[in-house]
């Protein structure tokens, strides 16, 4: 059975902005396996990593 994705708009829990969760990416996150959706937009992810990095 196929799963049909469509595109979720999702509010960043870290900013507030507005991002959409594609259906492309959620293609990926089902295919690696993931079962949560994102709660951050890209920008805060990227900026989380980047802290967490420097943590290390």
């Amino acid at each position: 059975m196929e799963t049909t994705y469509e595109d979720i708009t999702i509010t960043c829990k870290d900013c507030g902005t507005e991002f959409v969760f594609t259906a492309g990416e959620q293609q990926f996150y089902a295919e690696k396996g993931f079962t949560n959706q994102p709660v951050r937009c890209l920008a805060c992810r990227k900026a989380r990593k980047q802290q967490s990095n420097n943590n290390n």
